[in-house]
């Protein structure tokens, strides 16, 4: 009886799990389901208030889809966002890494304190910094271009992607990296080869976080960005398709679902590493 009444508090408590986890994972997977059944709706299906908005209450249509990379520039701007995150990245990444190292090594607390300090310059308003950055942007000519926003954006990165990869530098000791100097590596290949590999977890946070702000940011885009061709998804995607008072709701969640995919299969992927990281494993 004692054995039967613990065997059967254990499945209770699975299937109280189980109930938990899939409430949270149809929470979470409930946006990509909207997006997806709106995207292949017909205008008929969306505008009717006695549908069940839920389901297909007509055949699915491909008439938004084609609206979007038809009648608008959807691809242009696809690959104007991609050449921005790119480059965004690289200078993020190219700053920020070696950046974060030395704060974290640092002796003392002055690396602490710096690294504050920069992390501070993340949360300036970017409405505060508007007028300095369209000063700049003026003087080096490169309005109504891309380089505008290739410009602008690590000003937003760098500071974070710094903080946050002082943090993971912090984590791998130095002991190993003492060891592979003394094995004939200089410091900037025991960097290189030893700690760069064990922060791993960190540089893909870094990336997967500056093509998020790339993909989202509209204040500075639709500034600096006066042609449609040279539009990035987040300005081209509202300006486009929200038209006075007529919403393409199917071509808009289609937009959102084809840049929305990648990011997610990435989180999704690479999630253990953010959560566990390396530095464990090589210690062992």
């Amino acid at each position: 009886m004692h054995a039967a009444s613990i065997r059967w508090r254990r499945r209770g408590t699975n299937a109280t799990r189980f109930g938990i986890i899939a409430a949270f994972a149809a929470f979470s997977a409930f946006p990509f389901y909207w997006m997806l059944i709106t995207t292949f709706k017909d205008i008929l299906d969306l505008v009717n208030t006695a549908n069940n908005p839920f389901l297909f209450n007509s055949p699915p249509t491909l008439e938004n889809l084609r609206v979007l990379f038809f009648d608008t520039q959807y691809p242009q701007w696809l690959l104007n966002t991609l050449l921005v995150g790119v480059a965004v990245v690289a200078i993020t990444l190219l700053l920020a890494v070696p950046a974060g190292y030395s704060l974290a090594r640092l002796p003392g607390r002055l690396g602490t304190q710096l690294a504050v300090g920069i992390f501070l310059t993340y949360l300036i308003p970017p409405t505060i910094l508007f007028i300095p950055f369209s000063r700049i942007v003026g003087s080096l000519g490169i309005q109504d271009s891309l380089w505008s926003l290739v410009l602008v954006y690590p000003s937003f990165t760098v500071p974070f992607c710094t903080w946050l990869m002082m943090g993971f530098f912090k984590a791998v000791p130095r002991d190993i990296e003492e060891a592979a100097m003394m094995d004939g590596l200089s410091r900037f290949g025991a960097f290189l080869k030893v700690v760069v590999p064990l922060s791993s977890a960190g540089i893909l946070t870094v990336i997967i976080f500056s093509l998020t702000l790339v993909m989202q940011e509209f204040i500075y885009a639709l500034t600096f960005i006066t042609s449609s061709s040279h539009y990035t998804v987040s300005v081209g995607v509202p300006t486009f398709l929200v038209r006075g008072d007529v919403y393409f709701w199917g071509s808009l969640m289609g937009a959102c679902l084809i840049v929305s995919i990648p990011i997610a299969v990435l989180y999704n992927f690479f999630v253990d590493r953010f959560v566990a990281g390396f530095t464990v494993g090589a210690i062992k």
